[in-house]
């Protein structure tokens, strides 16, 4: 018996392997305007985060004006660069296999909608999915905004839905949603600080996560 009518699933660190380049592009973004760079583990924290509202967790200290700033010198970074991601290994198989499984499957992702839109089209993964949120839309992460919107798009309950994501901010935005949530760990945050937010589960790779989810969701 299917238990998740809605899965759903975080983009960068989860599904693209996309966390060594943000971290770059954050820290190539505050070089250009002569700023300390934040270090790579407070860079990886803020992953999943709405843009501006990781730059002023990454960078606390600047004045508000310098942020927009921020923001163009990132964007340019990442824009420049971001065909040079790929998915996962196993990435596409795992979404294409869900997706004809006849559950509902959504993306709740930090990232904006221009750049989620981007990213589905370079993937190839874009009608897999059914429905799709993002930070410049919702509240950002862990508010259950996003979760909240799918939820209700597709008439499910919080006990039929699945968070997938490898940050905290993920698995706090399930908890704040009421919805079950697990974890990977090949992403931006580390196993240790996952696991202490207690998802469901803890996978180290998509194929263990597959594995998980054809024998419990």
């Amino acid at each position: 018996m299917q238990r998740y009518e809605l899965i759903v699933f975080d983009w960068d660190g989860t599904l693209m392997d996309s966390a060594g380049m943000i971290v770059h592009c954050v820290q190539e973004a505050a070089r250009d305007l002569g700023i300390s760079p934040p270090s790579d583990e407070r860079a990886r924290h803020i992953i999943g985060l709405g843009l501006v509202d990781a730059l002023r967790h990454a960078l606390p200290d600047l004045s508000e004006n310098h942020y927009e700033d921020l923001v163009e010198r990132y964007r340019h970074h990442y824009l420049s660069r971001d065909h040079e991601l790929e998915l996962f290994a196993g990435a596409d198989a795992l979404v294409q296999s869900l997706a004809g499984s006849g559950c509902w499957l959504g993306v709740a992702t930090g990232k904006s909608r221009r750049g989620l839109d981007r990213a589905l089209g370079r993937s190839g993964l874009g009608a897999c999915f059914h429905a799709t949120r993002c930070a410049d839309e919702c509240h950002s992460k862990p508010h259950p905004q996003m979760l909240e919107e799918l939820m209700a798009e597709f008439a499910v309950l919080p006990a039929t839905t699945l968070m997938i994501g490898d940050t905290t901010h993920d698995l706090l935005m399930a908890q704040n949603a009421g919805v079950d949530a697990v974890a990977v760990s090949y992403g931006a945050h580390p196993r240790n600080v996952l696991e202490a937010v207690a998802p469901r589960y803890c996978a180290y790779s998509v194929e263990e996560l597959a594995n998980w989810l054809q024998a419990n969701a």
